[in-house]
C-alpha cells in the first residue's frame, strides 16, 4: 500500500500581489494596516521581489521523493503542504487521500520541535487526515540531532570561518517565539542541544559561541531574546572578538527571515557597530540531509504498520 507523505513548511507569498493575503492569513483574518503592508512589501522588494522559499521547498520535496523512490520504489507519494499559503496543509492531505493512500507521514521542514510550530503542523495534518477518513497519521516531531544536519552546520561554519579573523564569535539563531508559548516547551532546550553539538564538532570554545533570536513578531507579548541585533552590539562592545558569524540553525532554506532579517538588517547592525559580519550558507536541498530525512520517513511508515 502506498504511503502518503506531506512535507510541511511555513509558506510564502507567490508574488507581491499576494503579500496582503499571506499576512492576513498569518494574522488570523486581520489584514495588515496600510503602513505595515507597505513595509512588508518593501522587505520582499529588497530581496528581489519574492522569497525563494517556495522553490527551495519544492526542491527539498523532489530530493526526498527521489530518495524514497530509490529505497522503496513506488512506495510513497510526496507532496508539499504549507501553513500560510497554497497549497495549504489541509488541501494536500485531502489530495493524498483522494490519491488512494490509507496512511500518511508528516515531516516539517524545521529541525526543532515546539508546540506552536511543529505541533500545529501535525495537529492540522492529523485533523485533515481524520476528516478524509485516514486514521493512520504519524508525524516526525524533530530532527535537531540528525547527524547529517549537525555535520552540515559544522561544515558551513568551518567554511565561513576560514575567511574570517581568528577571533570570530559564532551566533546560532532561530525564530523567536512568545515567552508564554515556551512554558514547558522543548524548543529552547533542543536549540541549545543542537548548537552545542555543532560547536563541539567544530571545536569552538565556550566563549566563542552563543544563542541569539530573530524575527520576533510585533505583538504585546514578550518574545524570547536576546535579539540578534542586541547580540551583535554586545559582542562589538565587549571587544573580545573581531567578527560575528551567524549560523541560522533554526531555518533550513533561504527565505525572508534569512535574506532580509539577517543579510540586510543584522548586517547593517554589524556595520554600524564596526564589527565584521558573515552568515553561513543555508541548508536548502542538501542531498545528504534530504536523504537522511527520507530515511526517517521510511522508519516512520514502518512504525505505522
Amino acid at each position: 500500500m502506498t504511503v502518503g507523505v506531506v512535507v510541511m513548511a511555513y509558506g510564502t507569498p507567490a508574488s507581491l500581489d499576494d503579500v496582503e493575503a499571506y499576512y492576513t492569513h498569518i494574522r488570523h483574518g486581520r489584514p495588515p494596516e496600510a503602513a505595515r503592508l507597505a513595509e512588508l512589501v518593501g522587505r520582499y522588494e529588497s530581496i528581489g521581489g519574492t522569497s525563494p522559499l517556495a522553490e527551495v521547498t519544492e526542491a527539498q520535496r523532489v530530493a526526498i521523493a527521489a530518495r524514497l523512490e530509490q529505497v522503496v520504489p513506488g512506495g510513497f507519494i510526496v507532496e508539499v503542504g504549507t501553513k500560510h499559503a497554497p497549497p495549504f496543509i489541509e488541501d494536500t492531505v485531502t489530495a493524498l487521500a483522494r490519491a488512494g493512500v490509507s496512511r500518511i507521514v508528516g515531516l516539517a521542514l524545521a529541525p526543532h520541535y515546539s508546540r506552536a510550530t511543529i505541533g500545529e503542523y501535525h495537529a492540522r495534518a492529523t485533523a485533515a487526515a481524520a476528516a478524509a477518513g485516514i486514521d493512520d497519521y504519524d508525524g516526525i516531531d524533530h530532527w535537531h540531532l540528525e547527524p547529517s544536519y549537525v555535520g552540515f552546520l559544522a561544515d558551513a561554519i568551518r567554511d565561513a570561518r576560514a575567511a574570517m579573523a581568528p577571533r570570530t564569535h559564532v551566533v546560532f539563531t532561530a525564530h523567536s517565539l512568545p515567552e508564554r508559548a515556551l512554558e514547558g516547551d522543548p524548543y529552547v532546550d533542543e536549540l541549545h542541544t543542537s548548537a552545542a553539538a555543532v560547536a563541539d564538532r567544530v571545536g569552538l570554545a565556550e566563549r566563542d559561541w552563543s544563542l541569539g533570536w530573530q524575527s520576533a513578531g510585533r505583538t504585546a507579548d514578550a518574545w524570547r531574546g536576546p535579539d540578534i541585533g542586541d547580540v551583535i552590539d554586545s559582542i562589538a562592545a565587549a571587544d573580545d572578538h573581531d567578527g560575528v558569524l551567524v549560523c541560522p540553525q533554526g531555518f533550513v532554506a533561504d527565505h525572508l527571515e534569512v535574506l532580509y532579517d539577517l543579510d540586510v538588517v543584522a548586517r547593517a547592525r554589524a556595520d554600524a557597530a564596526g564589527i565584521a559580519f558573515v552568515r553561513t550558507r543555508s541548508l536548502n536541498d542538501d542531498p545528504t540531509v534530504m536523504a537522511a530525512l527520507a530515511d526517517r520517513i521510511v522508519a516512520a511508515a514502518a512504525a505505522i504498520r
